[in-house]
């Protein structure tokens, strides 16, 4: 099927801004959907416009069959968000969605000269380090699904809703061929900001490897721990909110007086 590159297709906005000098898109973790960020312009400012990003094999592009591996999933991104990188830009992604993010902005800085002027890493181990499990994306489902309850990287409730799973499982297996499949191609650092955070009891990104993500700026780097397991970003919405509304904020000033 052939895929469409609009940002129709891929971002839902319930509340566009635009006398926004800033956008914010945000990436899902694997098997999540943009609605998770709904609420998120809400807490922001209002010279920011929150662009939730929608994967192909949920919401509104459920039709379309997901991606099963980065480098498409990134180009097939970055053609749809080009038209709309006309004002100063930002990304934040939450665990597969953190990866997601620095690859666009590897991509983006290679093929087009365009950089965020911030980047948000959630829940996600530094690109360069080793994966430390085995793969799972081809296991049957019972030994897949067991698997995704160990590693904690699928909400308890969506694995415990039995007709969720069913319409989940492609997804999911797509979604963990993609990170599972990744290759790390070492190049220059960026030149844009990096905020990395962790949940305290994330037993799938701990704070000294969320930490690294310090050799992948030649700019500043902070590194936040939250409350919570591998979904603070639910738990600690208000306080991770807090943290990334003071980092926009600094950009803003001399986005306005440009």
């Amino acid at each position: 099927m052939r895929r469409t590159s609009t940002i129709d297709t891929w971002a839902i906005d319930p509340k566009p801004n635009t006398q926004a000098n800033l956008r914010l898109f945000c990436f899902p973790y694997a098997g999540g959907a943009a609605r998770i960020f709904r609420t998120w312009g809400d807490s922001l400012p209002k010279t920011v416009e929150v662009c939730p990003m929608e994967l192909p094999g949920r919401g509104k592009q459920i039709r379309l069959a997901p991606f099963t591996r980065l480098q498409p999933l990134v180009e097939a991104l970055a053609q749809a968000l080009l038209p709309h990188l006309d004002k100063p830009f930002a990304f934040f992604g939450h665990s597969m969605g953190g990866l997601i993010c620095f690859e666009l902005t590897r991509h983006l800085r290679q093929q087009y000269g365009l950089n965020p002027v911030h980047l948000f890493i959630s829940g996600r181990r530094a690109p360069h380090l080793p994966a430390r499990h085995s793969p799972i994306h081809g296991l049957p489902d019972s030994k897949f699904l067991d698997r995704l309850r160990r590693l904690n990287g699928t909400p308890q409730a969506v694995l415990e809703n039995a007709e969720l799973m069913e319409l989940l499982l492609p997804i999911l297996r797509s979604d963990f061929e993609v990170l599972e499949t990744y290759i790390y191609i070492p190049e220059s650092p960026l030149n844009c900001p990096i905020s990395a955070f962790c949940g305290s009891d994330d037993s799938e990104a701990h704070p000294d490897e969320v930490g690294e993500w310090q050799m992948q700026t030649r700019t500043s780097f902070s590194l936040y721990t939250l409350p919570g397991d591998h979904f603070f970003l639910h738990s600690a919405e208000p306080l991770l909110l807090q943290i990334i509304a003071q980092k926009l904020l600094h950009h803003i000033p001399r986005i306005v007086h440009r």
